[in-house]
């Protein structure tokens, strides 16, 4: 009988899920923000999200190597609640960076500041993504992955309405102008929130070990056929899954830090001519997508017969859109120039449903998807082009719970070290947003989203060669997804 999830573990691990998206998230609105009070470049207000997903590479890379000195796993040792707890506690100190930062006006201090939660955010990733997956069917790790990346991108949805309150004060008040002290608020709350979170999960019935070789066998049609490798870097699929994490994390970030430039861009230029204070409900969209896409996506995670599992497909989705179209409303924002994307949606549904829960198929799909919708906001202008690169969003939703499951499945003892590696390649969110930035500078916005066109290039790729790496290592993604009762 299929292992079941388990629910009451798994609803509070994904609370830190949720504070991985609100700040990575809020960082587009500290881009404009510090781009204009600092008079910096494109390219140098890329520097925010450098700062933030590099500190995740250092981070994997500091795991690595620990486990390597010290001869075993680092979870294994110190057990994976307590590396989320220790996790949690270190980005805690940098969030409390923020108000020496503000209160000087050092541009470099909050970069510190943002590096150091990013540091603490790797070691909660390498750990919370397998509990994830392991927390119930192996069969169904990738949807639960998926809803977690759901709970992601509800903070996704509302941090950049809450920083952007904090910073501007409310829409109606007619306030355009960013004082560098008004971030330090929202942060030494956020610090504090890490704090209590750590000590609440601490005290939970989250697992603090999990079975791994257990993992892989269960994943495995034909167990004989299973790789046993001396190291994680002997699997084809998380070699190429780890440059897959580099540019799928580089498209999703690099279009949403270099939108808000597009968007400020005159309306004879192609762009909507906004003020930053206007701004926030268009990055909340964009991350609202991926909570959009992610809760259609977790349907096959619930343990319920398949019509059910269809119309949660559909419900969910539209639900998620509710939710981004509710928040802005109370926030007072414009929210009738929106109603149209419910229609961009039902690709997205339909791509879902085609993939049949596959995840190298959805992969191979929304990839596809991508291309088309940068290629359609590179060649068209206004509200167009705008909805076009926002529906980026709706497409990157599922890649990271897809490259993940696909990366790591089949690793057994291998698995942890293979989970590092892929958080350490979150380091393209700055890469990729850097190198958007210094084209962009060149040849301007509009055109610079070709970078993004390459990355989803290489996601098709990689969807069609992790799965022919896993079929010949006895992994069959349909027979394990249709044992989930897609």
């Amino acid at each position: 009988m299929a292992q079941q999830t388990r629910w009451s573990q798994f609803l509070v691990l994904i609370t830190v899920f949720f504070f991985w998206g609100f700040v990575a998230a809020s960082n587009d609105i500290l881009i404009p923000v510090f781009k204009k009070a600092f008079a910096l470049s494109q390219m140098q207000s890329m520097f925010v999200a450098f700062a933030f997903y590099v500190a995740y590479t250092v981070g994997s890379l500091v795991y690595f190597f620990t486990s390597k000195a010290i001869g075993a796993d680092v979870l294994n040792r110190i057990g994976y609640k307590n590396g989320i707890c220790l996790g949690l506690l270190i980005s805690a100190m940098g969030s409390l960076l923020f108000f020496p930062a503000a209160n000087n006006g050092s541009f470099g201090l909050m970069l510190s500041g943002l590096f150091i939660v990013g540091l603490g955010f790797s070691l909660q990733q390498i750990a919370a993504n397998p509990l994830a997956i392991v927390m119930g069917n192996p069969a169904t790790g990738a949807q639960r992955l998926t809803m977690a990346g759901g709970v992601n991108n509800f903070g996704t949805t509302i941090g950049p309405l809450l920083v952007s309150f904090a910073i501007f004060g409310s829409v109606v008040a007619g306030n355009t102008e960013a004082s560098i002290e008004s971030v330090k608020i929202p942060y030494l709350v956020l610090g504090a929130a890490f704090v209590l979170v750590a000590v609440f999960l601490k005290f939970s019935s989250v697992p603090n070990h999990i079975d791994l070789e257990k993992l892989a066998s269960q994943e495995a049609d034909d167990a004989g056929k299973l790789a046993h490798k001396p190291s994680a870097f002997g699997y084809p699929q998380l070699v190429l899954g780890m440059l897959a994490i580099f540019v799928y994390v580089g498209v999703e970030v690099s279009t949403i830090a270099n939108l808000p430039a597009y968007l400020e861009l005159p309306v004879e230029q192609g762009g909507l001519g906004l003020a930053t204070a206007m701004i926030a409900p268009f990055v909340s969209l964009y991350w609202a997508s991926l909570m959009i896409g992610r809760w259609a996506g977790a349907a096959g995670a619930f343990e319920v017969g398949l019509n059910a599992k269809r119309m949660l497909t559909v419900l969910l989705p539209y639900l998620a859109f509710g939710v981004f179209l509710a928040v802005n409303a109370i926030a007072r924002h414009e929210i009738a120039h929106f109603f149209t994307y419910g229609l961009v949606i039902v690709l997205m549904i339909a791509a879902t449903f085609a993939s049949g829960g596959n995840p190298a198929r959805m992969l191979l799909y929304f990839a596809l998807c991508g291309i088309v919708a940068l290629l359609i906001g590179m060649f068209t202008t206004g509200m167009t082009s705008v909805v076009a690169f926002v529906s980026v969003g709706l497409f990157c939703s599922t890649m990271w719970p897809c490259i993940f499951a696909l990366a790591i499945t089949g690793l057994g003892r291998h698995t942890n070290q293979g989970s590092s590696l892929l958080i350490m390649m979150i380091m393209g969110g700055g890469v990729v947003s850097l190198t958007q930035g210094a084209l962009a500078d060149r040849i301007g916005i509009h055109y610079s989203f070709i970078v993004g066109v390459l990355c989803f290039a290489y996601l098709a790729f990689y969807a069609l060669a992790a799965n022919r790496s896993l079929k010949s290592q006895g992994i069959d993604l349909d027979k394990l997804t249709a044992q989930g009762g897609h």
